[in-house]
This record gives C-alpha cells, structure tokens and sequence, in this order.
C-alpha cells in the first residue's frame, strides 16, 4: 500500500484527521508536526530548519510520497519554493508536494483566473501570499484577513465566517471565479465549503480537500468524497 508524510506546520490537533476520511484506505499516512504556535513572519521563516528535518525523517521512513504542508512555503515565492522541493526531491529521491503546490493547481484545474482569497494572517503577510499568486499567474483582485489571534483560528466561529466570506464575495461576485481559503487551522471551514460554493456559483479551495485530490492524483486513485466541496467531489 502506498504510503504519504504528512509534515503539518504545528502539532494542533484535527487535520491528519480530516485527511484520513478523505482518502482511499489503501493509502496510509505518516505524521510529523512542526512547532508553529505563533503565526508570526519571524517564526513561519524559521521553520524551514524544521521541516527539513522531518523532510529527512520521512524519506528515512521510504515513505512514497512526502507533503510539508502550511502557509510557511508561499513565503519563499514560486521560484523559491520550487528550488527548495526540487532539492529535496534530488537529495531523498522521493516525489513532494507543498500546500501551494497543490493549491495553485486545484485553482487550474478549473480554470481560475481571478482570485479572492481569505486568511486569518494579518495584510503583511497576506501580501506575500498575494505575490506568491501573482507569480502563479492569477490575478488576485483581494485577500482579506480574518482577524482573530493565530492560537484561536480553530476556535473561530462558523457564522462569524460565513458573515466575512459573504461581505468578500460581495465585493467581488462579479470577477471572481475561485474562493481560496488559505490556511488549515479555521476548522470550521471545512464543513462550509458545499453552501459556500452553492451560495457564490464558484469553487472553494480548502487546504484538506486539495490535499486529498492532489495525493490521489498523484498516486493514480480517483475516489470522490461528497460533503466537502467540488475538488474532491468531481475529481477534475
């Protein structure tokens, strides 16, 4: 059976989870955490020390499959990221993916061009995350930021969301053609994600769906889950 590393930025408690019910079960993962607690610039840069450290722990493991997930890796930019994986890639022979990697290419596959997005980053660091999109090649016409204190983003509450995504939309449901919602610490987004898209008319981008569809895509398997959005409902 086919195995995947997980590198989750922090050791906070509910993604693996939610992963785990979105993939086949001939698929098996192994878990590391990362030490993230603060969100700052200062400690998101900081973690790369980090991540290749379990980057090498699981290549030991001959994992088939390796995914360091997190916003850490939309700071070095598309150039900078790509040289950071293609050199892990080349020192431990095995395939992997970030996070923005698998983003990025679940907004291709349908055929997105103008982007909003939503964080629960403050604007400095959303700018870096527009500029990360831009060089993907999408127009980001904005990126709003979810004021709450990093440490409490899985405690935000689902209709204090929905009442911030609705107000984004609004300002631009007339050019958007993807929601993006970056980050995978507001839990309660992912339960949102069918009445988001059936409210605005576009797909949504979650960090946990795009990691399923990206490592089933990448492993050969196709198996739709319903209740969490079209990217890994139709499987494009």
């Amino acid at each position: 059976m086919p195995k995947v590393g997980v590198i989750k930025p922090s050791t906070r408690p509910g993604r693996a989870e939610e992963l785990v019910m979105m993939l086949p079960a001939e698929i098996t993962l192994a878990h590391a955490g990362c030490r993230i607690t603060r969100g700052t610039r200062e400690e998101l840069e900081r973690s790369f020390a980090d991540f290749e450290q379990k980057v090498a722990e699981m290549a030991a493991l001959r994992v088939d499959l390796i995914h360091p997930a997190g916003v850490p890796f939309l700071l070095l930019g598309r150039d900078g990221e790509r040289t950071l994986v293609s050199r892990w890639e080349t020192e431990h022979g095995i395939p992997i993916f970030t996070n923005g990697m698998s983003q990025v290419n679940a907004l291709n596959a349908f055929a997105a061009k103008r982007i909003i997005a939503a964080s629960y980053f403050p604007a400095e660091i959303n700018a870096s995350f527009g500029r990360y999109l831009a060089e993907a090649g999408f127009e980001v016409l904005e990126i709003a930021g979810f004021d709450v204190p990093f440490e409490d983003a899985p405690k935000a509450d689902a209709a204090a969301l929905r009442t911030f995504f609705d107000a984004l939309h609004r300002r631009h449901r007339r050019d958007a053609d993807a929601l993006y919602l970056i980050g995978p610490a507001w839990r309660a987004t992912l339960g949102m994600l069918d009445d988001l898209e059936g409210a605005y008319g576009i797909p949504a981008i979650h960090h946990v769906p795009a990691q399923s569809w990206e490592i089933q895509k990448r492993l050969g398997f196709r198996c739709p889950v319903q209740g969490y959005g079209r990217l890994i409902r139709e499987m494009p």
